[in-house]
């Protein structure tokens, strides 16, 4: 088993408001004074994280995220609790953190990795690599404040990135600009991690945490609430933003292992799902291309005034392959009456890839689940698509294809 290089245990970090700054600077004398209101932001906090894991951090805005890795980085000291790291730190937290405005982007490379400990000499040598990878240009030499957000976050990851680190942290800083340098970073990331680095990284992005992370920690109102396989808690997020009111939050083991995610207020209520096929059998295996439908039966609980179905077909890494919903074909259905049961069909032909599949389903009163979440339901039926008719081809997605060759004259 890999060795730790993150030790967090039991860091605690509260911040206090004065009613005046006499009392802030009695405070300091370890004077205590009334009147003062303590805010509590990280609470216990605990985990390891061992050498070359990839771990994502996740969690509503105000939940702590932030201010946990300004701790683990040492820009933030903790109120309790103790911290132990192997090795280097790079980050990318705050956009344009350490970063002066009046400084050129070459100018700030030195000045960050400076501060960073590298010497003049070992920023000299990797300076043009640095300039390559960032791909901005003349502007490298133009002052930081003439720059983009996107442009200012080409700079900070080459920064971050011009040495392997031991530990790299991202902090949100990627969901800034374009795709072509997101798909840049997330490569050199991944070469990272092939080289040992461990990662955490702070996104909102179902689809990055599942594709780089290989665990995940949930964060809510300052504590650890999950901590596990990322596509469990990331089911398990998604249900807790939908959560309102007196909304249910279950999860279930399924006989195969898998964990299944149900959330809702429960007005209404699906009964059974089912995959078909041609012949109206209920089946598991489907090959490619062939012709499917999706059989779903709700039960109205309370009256709403309308209802929304919708799917989403993920692959075994829990990434979206496709979805839909009624709302997008029209199909609303308004002012149910209470006991009402309906039956809903998509039907369309399989053209997927081999390989394993799961099935989430929503039903909500608006045009996505954010809204009058009455049910949603995480792996709620699974499949397996085999290839029994098509000729050999790899991939997520069957492409019908029509191939002609001719010799040119």
């Amino acid at each position: 088993m890999s060795s730790s290089v993150l030790e967090v245990k039991n860091i605690c970090k509260s911040f206090i408001d004065y009613r005046s700054e006499w009392q802030r600077v009695f405070s300091w004398f370890g004077v205590k004074s009334k009147g003062s209101e303590e805010h509590k932001i990280l609470k216990h906090i605990s985990f390891s994280i061992a050498s070359g894991e990839a771990i994502g951090i996740v969690g509503q805005n105000g939940a702590g995220k932030s201010t946990l890795l300004k701790i683990i980085t040492g820009t933030l000291k903790p109120s309790a609790g103790t911290l132990s790291v192997t090795g280097r730190i790079s980050a990318i937290l705050e956009l344009g953190m350490g970063f002066d405005p009046n400084l050129t982007g070459r100018e700030n490379v030195y000045h960050s990795a400076g501060i960073m400990g590298f010497t003049h000499k070992q920023v000299n040598e990797v300076i043009d690599k640095v300039e390559s990878f960032i791909e901005i240009g003349n502007y490298f030499d133009e002052p930081i404040r003439t720059y983009s957000s996107g442009m200012q976050m080409r700079v900070a990851f080459g920064v971050a990135t011009m040495y392997r680190p031991e530990i790299l942290i991202v902090d949100e800083a990627l969901s800034v600009g374009d795709a072509y340098f997101q798909h840049k970073s997330f490569e050199k990331i991944r070469e990272f991690q092939r080289a040992g680095t461990t990662l955490l990284l702070v996104s909102h992005d179902k689809g990055a945490i599942q594709a780089i992370c290989n665990r995940a920690i949930l964060l809510e109102k300052g504590a650890i609430i999950k901590d596990g396989d990322p596509e469990e808690i990331m089911d398990f997020y998604n249900a807790l933003i939908a959560q309102k009111g007196n909304s249910i939050l279950n999860q279930i083991k399924k006989e195969d292992g898998r964990v299944e995610t149900i959330s809702g207020t429960g007005e209404v209520e699906i009964e059974k799902i089912k995959l078909l096929n041609s012949k109206k059998e209920s089946v598991e295996y489907i090959s490619v291309g062939e012709r499917v439908e999706l059989y779903i039966e709700v039960k109205v609980n309370k009256p709403v005034p309308q209802i929304v179905i919708g799917y989403m077909i993920k692959d075994r890494l829990g990434q979206p392959i496709f979805g839909t919903n009624t709302h997008h074909h029209k199909k609303v259905v308004t002012n149910p009456k209470k006991d009402d049961k309906l039956l809903y069909s998509f039907s369309f032909p399989m053209n997927l890839g081999i390989g394993s599949y799961s099935i989430t389903v929503a039903i909500h009163g608006e045009d996505t689940h954010l809204a009058n979440n009455y049910q949603w339901r995480d792996q709620a039926l699974i499949f397996n698509v085999i290839n029994t008719s098509k000729e050999e081809f790899v991939g997520l997605a069957w492409l019908e294809q029509k191939v002609e060759v001719e010799y040119v004259k």
